[in-house]
C-alpha cells in the first residue's frame, strides 16, 4: 500500500510537477494554501507533508505550527525557493527538514524516504 503524501503549494505548476515526480511511489493529495493543508491533514492524516513556505492567506510556517499542534508526530518537509532565509523559521515551526527549489527527484525521494520511514 502506497504511503500518503500531502503537497501544499500555491503554484499549480509546482503541484503538477511534484505529482508527476512522486505519484509512482506515493498517493498524492494536493492543497493550494496553508489553510487547506491543515484541513486536509486533520481529515486524512497523511504520512508526510511537503509544505511550501510562501503562500497566500496562511503561509507554510503557520500551517506547520497548526499541523504540529494537531499531531506532534507529523512529518513536514519544507520546500522553498527561500531556504536560506525562511528555512530556519520552518524548522522552528516544527518542520523536520528544508529542501530548496528547484527540486531534483532523487534528492526529494531520498529525503521523503528518510522521514516517512522513521518513527
Amino acid at each position: 500500500m502506497k504511503k500518503v503524501l500531502l503537497i501544499a503549494d500555491d503554484d499549480s505548476m509546482v503541484q503538477d510537477v511534484l505529482k508527476i515526480m512522486l505519484s509512482d511511489r506515493y498517493e498524492i493529495i494536493l492543497a493550494s494554501n496553508g489553510k487547506e493543508a491543515v484541513e486536509l491533514y486533520k481529515k486524512l492524516k497523511p504520512d508526510i507533508v511537503l509544505m511550501d513556505i510562501v503562500m497566500p492567506g496562511m503561509d507554510g510556517i503557520e500551517a506547520t505550527k497548526k499541523i504540529k499542534h494537531i499531531d506532534p508526530d507529523a512529518k513536514v518537509l519544507a520546500i522553498t525557493a527561500y531556504a536560506s532565509h525562511k528555512g530556519d523559521k520552518m524548522l522552528e515551526a516544527g518542520a523536520v527538514d528544508v529542501i530548496g527549489k528547484p527540486l531534483k527527484k532523487m534528492d526529494l525521494v531520498e529525503k521523503i524516504e528518510k522521514y516517512i520511514n522513521s518513527p
